[in-house]
């Protein structure tokens, strides 16, 4: 879900001592001893990399995380890497530091974070209203007024990104159950139709996903926007209601008992707050995912969604574990995009790509990795 690329405000800053970002400590680690770096196929992480250096460069100050220009220089020296050159191309011009978060009540460091999984949902839908097509998928309103990460209104709740314009300054925006019973009115348009409203709050979850036309055609239905409330796991709400088991939950699962209860169905989604609204694209590259918050698109298995009030989009990160059930040790990704349930130093959410075995793959991902940052290395220093 797109917020301000390149954003890196807050708690993070140089100081004697250990490196800190969001309350974790950076302990340096040596890229050579992480058991499997760089992956199996480094070149698939270096093309995500390359993706990413193609956003508009972004002025941050000087932080633990580096300077903007030091990345940037990393960005022209990927340009012309060899595909053979991958892995050390990281090596060389990185340097990686392990995310120890404080252990929870007085325990010990905390030295692994939290892993899930999403992807582009591919629906059937149309442009007009019919028969088997009548859940709107709505566009930004024209009164929505989005907030940066830190940047408040007068008289809003700090906790709230996003507002509506009134006749003295702004207000709250209307919450999903509002939206859904026409509290907006015509302020925002329909773009296409969907089958129901559990399509529709999977569109909604997953931030994107991909319509397919009576005709065929395929469109892109991106995200443009939220009425910055809150977000609500309903899985949560349903497993916590007594109708599903949290064991074997999969997003199959919690789908196909909202559309065999309609009637419970309502309200636990409307519980959730949060509303996205969209644009509609074309299909540029079958093979990529949508644009992320980075505003390049994502590629599968290699773009991570991160925490951008903490990391910068094009950071690199060596998750340390068997994802997705491979067999390698790790994985090599890239920040590219975020997501408002994505909060803190050590919780990614990993693309996994198009489709219903991307979304299966993704369900099933809820992996306790490590998460190991590269940060790139100063200009001036030396590169071996």
């Amino acid at each position: 879900m797109a917020i301000a690329a390149g954003c890196l405000p807050g708690p993070v800053a140089v100081a004697a001592g250990p490196l800190r970002v969001g309350g974790a400590i950076l302990e340096p680690v040596d890229l050579a001893t992480l058991p499997g770096f760089p992956g199996p196929d480094p070149v698939a992480s270096l093309d995500a990399f390359r993706r990413t250096c193609a956003t508009p460069p972004v002025d941050i100050a000087a932080t633990v995380a580096g300077k903007a220009e030091d990345l940037a220089a990393v960005c022209s020296r990927a340009a012309s890497v060899e595909p053979q050159e991958a892995g050390a191309f990281f090596t060389r011009n990185f340097d990686a530091y392990r995310i120890v978060r404080p252990g929870e009540a007085g325990g010990p460091p905390r030295r692994t974070g939290f892993l899930t999984g999403y992807f582009e949902p591919e629906l059937t839908g149309a442009l007009v209203a019919g028969p088997g097509f009548n859940t709107p998928a709505l566009a930004r309103p024209d009164d929505l007024v989005s907030l940066a990460p830190g940047e408040t209104k007068p008289g809003l709740d700090p906790a709230l990104r996003a507002a509506r314009t009134t006749g003295t300054g702004f207000e709250p925006y209307p919450d999903r159950a509002s939206i859904e019973e026409g509290g907006i009115g015509e302020r925002a348009r329909p773009l296409l139709y969907l089958r129901d409203p559990v399509d529709l709050f999977v569109l909604q979850v997953q931030g994107s996903g991909r319509v397919r036309l009576p005709d065929g055609r395929a469109v892109r239905v991106l995200y443009d926007g939220r009425n910055g409330r809150p977000y609500t796991s309903v899985a949560k709400l349903i497993v916590q209601a007594g109708h599903l088991p949290l064991e074997g939950l999969t997003l199959a699962r919690w789908t196909g008992w909202l559309r065999a209860n309609p009637a419970l169905a309502k309200p636990l989604m409307q519980a959730n707050a949060s509303y996205i609204f969209f644009r509609l694209a074309e299909v540029e590259d079958p093979g990529l995912g949508p644009p992320g918050a980075a505003g390049v698109p994502l590629t599968p298995g290699r773009s991570l969604a991160v925490d951008s009030a903490l990391w910068r989009y094009g950071t690199p990160f060596w998750l340390e574990g068997r994802i997705a059930g491979e067999d390698a040790s790790g994985r090599l990704v890239v920040a590219a995009d975020t997501g408002s349930a994505i909060v803190g130093p050590a919780r990614g959410d990993l693309y996994l790509g198009t489709g219903e075995a991307a979304g299966i793959a993704a369900g099933n991902l809820r992996d306790a990795v490590g998460f190991v940052v590269l940060l790139p290395k100063p200009r001036m220093a030396p590169l071996p």
